[in-house]
């Protein structure tokens, strides 16, 4: 018979616990942004141009395509994003971040580094890097696995 391990040496533990972390003090900075963590994650579709449609966009970050039509109407009425026709479907709608929005990304995401700095201070910086590239070829192995949404949405109901 094997010894129990004690909880703090349980993996799923030790990542919930940090992505709670993570997730506490992220929401602190995209809270003032229509959307919250949704809002920043299209910010940041948009500046990658990772979907070539607001249906694409909605797909891909596991959003219902109505709330991602008012989520991305709020971004609009704050300047952030645009709308404009895709060149390949005149009815379809491309969402193209603003010079405005390309700003308050920017900001967003110096202000959600120093928050993880906080989150990961345990660690020197090189372990950070190591930390990172390592969870990141984790996340990467299954496609099918929970957008970065769907995780802060089940992992915010847990606070």
């Amino acid at each position: 018979m094997a010894t129990p391990q004690r909880v703090e040496s349980d993996l799923g533990w030790a990542l919930g616990r940090v992505a709670r972390a993570h997730l506490r003090v992220a929401q602190e900075h995209v809270a003032g942004l229509p959307g919250g963590p949704r809002g920043y994650q299209v910010l940041v579709a948009a500046a990658r141009e990772e979907s070539s449609t607001q249906l694409a966009l909605a797909q891909k970050l596991g959003v219902d395509r109505t709330v991602m039509t008012y989520l991305i109407d709020e971004l609009q009425a704050e300047g952030l994003v645009e709308r404009r026709p895709d060149p390949a479907d005149r009815r379809a709608r491309r969402v193209v971040l603003t010079e405005t929005g390309g700003a308050r990304l920017c900001d967003l995401e110096r202000r959600l580094r120093e928050a993880e700095q906080h989150v990961l201070a345990p660690l020197t910086p090189e372990e950070q890097d190591v930390l990172r590239a390592l969870l990141q070829r984790v996340a990467e192995v299954d496609p099918d696995t929970a957008s970065a949404c769907e995780v802060a949405r089940d992992l915010s109901q847990e606070c």
